[in-house]
């Protein structure tokens, strides 16, 4: 629920045609002296560049990320698998937003080097006044917290999570405050300074993921290659004719099978004890239970969520009851490694059928640490890769999963492993908590000074 107004809000009458108020989430009692409130339609034009799409051509479509996270390549698509007539170019340095997800800070600049793309209408690209306006500028002011109540409070539609059209006639109207270019440059420059910061560190976690990865695969002994593609015969020897395709048999999936059968592996489904457990109402008699769906569980951050349903009515994947200290596997898109050890807090919730559910180790000499270690790796998610079928959603078997090899070595080196990685995941999380806290004082700074709030210090 909102917190009350302290204050009351003086409109012009021209803003109130939907009887909200959207330029009142910013605006403020008093600007800088030299800065001005203007008409974002002043300022920025909207680009009417469509082309007429052929159907015998091939477009580089791109998208719009939420949250301010910047401009993607979507997908190459012929003409003649695209919906729409007129397509737009993607126009360097324009400002760019998702009509359908502005209220999702879906803004951003177009970059120069998805200059080659294309956008839907529901794309809209504005230039700025470069007399006046910085395009960067004005992205920052699109994301504030309060201008995005501004644009939630605008946008219009039947649905209001995914039909909720901010149009363009909203944004034009938008009043946005505007300090000199100087003035401007430095507030970018604050915000830039910042996304460095936070690039250096996203840099940093990588290559610590990418060294865990390298030691963890040195200590078993097993050497990953890089994937082999492209047209090819195929030879291989009868007795390795599991299945009858060419993607199989690439050969780097050949020579891993080779390094893993020389280090003692053995199949997931003798290291392992896979189970099946279902729920029934008695178990809640609360009338509701905990549902943790493939979306919950990511290969970085394990479970990290789920939703209250009601036992009465629960999805038809809610199938399997989970304890604290199994292991469950993702065999959706198994690539993606979203596989978890269940934490004490999440024991006995209900799972989607999507998992597999393993209740401990089939043998003593097997830390479940090291196999979920292992199996996050370049070295499991490669098998899980080779195994899995299907095109839209990818999965692997029950039975394939169980045919995935896991390298078993002795039990001082699976303790150093988990160790080493559990002390290094504590670093990645406290360079993610840092990274955060200067993100986020970053994104106030900025929005004060962009709101006149907070000095701009110039040199």
């Amino acid at each position: 629920m909102s917190a009350p107004l302290s204050h009351a809000i003086v409109v012009w009458w021209h803003e109130t045609d939907r009887w909200v108020v959207p330029n009142s989430a910013i605006l403020t009692s008093r600007l800088p002296t030299g800065w001005v409130r203007t008409r974002v339609g002043d300022v920025v034009k909207l680009l009417t560049n469509v082309v007429k799409v052929e159907p015998n051509v091939e477009y580089k479509m791109a998208g719009v990320k939420w949250y301010g996270e910047g401009v993607f390549y979507r997908e190459t698509v012929r003409g003649d698998a695209l919906s729409a007539r007129w397509i737009s170019p993607l126009v360097p340095g324009a400002l760019i937003y998702n009509r359908l997800f502005a209220w999702k800070a879906s803004f951003a600049v177009v970059p120069a080097d998805l200059a080659d793309c294309h956008v839907s209408n529901e794309f809209p690209q504005f230039v700025t006044d470069s007399a006046r306006l910085l395009p960067e500028y004005l992205y920052l002011w699109c994301i504030m917290n309060q201008t995005i109540r501004a644009v939630n409070a605008a946008s219009t539609g039947s649905a209001a999570v995914s039909r909720n059209r901010f149009r363009e006639e909203f944004f034009l109207d938008f009043r946005i405050h505007l300090p000199s270019l100087s003035v401007q440059h430095k507030i970018v420059a604050v915000w830039e300074a910042a996304h460095r910061a936070a690039a250096e560190t996203a840099a940093k976690i990588e290559q610590i993921e990418r060294d865990l990865e390298a030691r963890l695969l040195d200590a078993i002994g097993v050497r990953v290659e890089a994937p082999s593609v492209g047209r090819r015969a195929l030879g291989v020897a009868w007795s390795d004719v599991e299945r009858w395709d060419l993607f199989y048999h690439r050969p780097d999936f050949l020579a891993f099978e080779r390094s893993l059968n020389a280090v003692s592996s053995v199949p997931l489904g003798e290291a392992l004890r896979f189970i099946s457990r279902g729920w029934r109402k008695a178990d809640f008699p609360e009338g509701t239970f905990r549902y943790v769906e493939i979306s919950n569980v990511t290969k970085e951050e394990g479970i990290s969520g789920y939703r209250v349903v009601s036992v009465d009515q629960p999805p038809s994947r809610a199938t399997t009851l989970i304890c604290k200290s199994e292991l469950i596997l993702s065999m959706t898109r198994p690539y993606l490694g979203a596989f978890a050890l269940v934490p004490a807090e999440y024991d006995r919730c209900v799972c989607s059928s999507g998992f597999a559910l393993c209740a401990g180790a089939a043998r003593p000499d097997l830390m479940l640490e090291y196999a979920l270690e292992f199996l996050k790796s370049l070295a499991g998610l490669r098998q899980m890769e080779r195994r899995m079928t299907g095109g839209l959603y990818p999965a692997i078997t029950r039975d394939q999963l169980e045919s995935v090899l896991l390298p078993i070595p002795p039990l001082p080196v699976q303790r150093r492993i988990v160790a080493h990685v559990s002390e290094q995941r504590a670093e990645i999380a406290k360079l993610k908590a840092d990274a955060n806290d200067r993100a986020e004082a970053a994104k106030v700074d900025v929005e004060a000074m962009i709101l006149g709030a907070k000095t701009v210090r110039m040199p």
